[in-house]
């Protein structure tokens, strides 16, 4: 008898864990006017480590630089892992904003590539990546701007993805946005600083944001913002973006 009291009592704390918790101090009057509280970015990475199992072992464990995790990795083969539910806060951005989120991690779903950030990625993990997208972004209603580089969020800490990211490729197919390459330059006094917050990018370290903007759509990872930069930049910013019906382009 004691066995099964003790089985009961297990199963009833069990099914407690599923609910909302209700406050003692208050009377619960359910409402059916709510419902889950949804990511509205997707943040991409690279793993930065030289195996799936690595990668693996280090978003589920504690490391030298304290616990991390991903909702997604997805390995050079194409295969996809997922370790935290789409509903619940993984540790993948860190310190960093987009704008006006500033607590990226409790807004986002992260998804780690199997690279080292040395190599180009692999077609069978680029075509894996954009099935999840395309999951993510009918189910969550997730726009095409808010699909970003670690790099975005935190210019002046991170890289990742990195310069061999297909950004173009993934904006063709509505992750993402890139700016057409037939439009105009950007006109003289140009507010450079006013256009990266209008697109979302953080502000405080101008020359962080630059360099995290020509890697995600020049490839370079150096340099100051040069005229084919503001071009895209103010293209980005007018809206003047190819579209995603593009996808069976080349």
């Amino acid at each position: 008898m004691r066995t099964l009291i003790v089985l009961l009592a297990a199963l009833l704390l069990s099914a407690c864990a599923h609910n909302a918790p209700r406050n003692p101090l208050a009377t619960w009057v359910p409402s059916t006017n709510h419902d889950a509280r949804r990511p509205v970015l997707v943040v991409l990475h690279y793993t930065e480590q030289d195996s799936v199992q690595r990668s693996l072992d280090t978003l589920r464990t504690a490391n030298s630089g304290g616990r991390v995790s991903s909702h997604y990795l997805i390995g050079k083969n194409g295969e996809r892992y997922q370790l935290v539910s789409d509903l619940d806060r993984a540790w993948h951005a860190g310190a960093g904003s987009w704008g006006a989120v500033s607590d990226v991690n409790s807004a986002s779903i992260g998804i780690e590539l199997d690279n080292n950030g040395r190599e180009p990625f692999t077609e069978p993990l680029v075509e894996s990546l954009l099935v999840l997208l395309g999951d993510l972004k009918t189910r969550w209603r997730i726009p095409a701007e808010n699909f970003i580089a670690h790099s975005d969020l935190a210019p002046a800490r991170k890289i990742d993805p990195g310069v061999h990211f297909p950004w173009k490729r993934l904006a063709r197919h509505g992750y993402g946005l890139w700016p057409r390459d037939d439009t105009l330059p950007a006109p003289r006094g140009f507010d450079v600083e006013q256009a990266f917050r209008t697109l979302g990018y953080p502000v405080d370290d101008l020359d962080a944001t630059s360099r995290a903007f020509r890697l995600r759509f020049r490839g370079l990872a150096e340099g100051p913002l040069d005229a084919e930069d503001r071009r895209m930049l103010y293209a980005l910013v007018q809206g003047w973006t190819i579209p995603a019906d593009a996808a069976a382009q080349p």
